[in-house]
């Protein structure tokens, strides 16, 4: 189960930068806290950071169910895509959030095949 906790550990570590450059560039935008809104290239950060908030909300738990019931290696791969997709989604969300769609595709569908094949190995072990 090792590789499942790098894997964690690396989707916490990116989602603690992500965290971090919303709070460096409050002050180079304007945008005082508590404000979650203001000027939009901030508003893009911010972006980035809840949306990745919300889908590691799925991740997480996704990916320790199909490594424990299916397997910790496949499921370490799978994080990697998800990692990947989120770093693609940081960047072209942040220039153009129109480009956005490839990041977050790979996110989601990595957390689909996680969700999706963590159940199914649940159920075969159940049956």
């Amino acid at each position: 189960m090792e590789l499942p906790a790098l894997v964690t550990a690396a989707a916490l570590l990116e989602y603690m930068f992500f965290t971090l450059r919303v709070g460096f560039t409050r002050d180079k935008y304007g945008v005082d806290a508590p404000a979650t809104s203001g000027h939009p290239e901030w508003e893009r950060y911010f972006r980035v950071q809840q949306n990745t908030l919300e889908q590691l909300i799925v991740f997480l738990p996704a990916l320790w169910i199909f490594a424990m019931f299916v397997s910790a290696w496949i499921a370490a791969l799978i994080g990697c895509a998800f990692l990947g997709g989120r770093i693609i989604y940081y960047v072209t969300y942040v220039i153009d959030p129109k480009a956005r769609a490839l990041g977050f595709v790979m996110g989601f569908l990595a957390n689909v095949i996680l969700l999706l094949g963590g159940v199914a190995g649940v159920i075969l072990k159940i049956v």
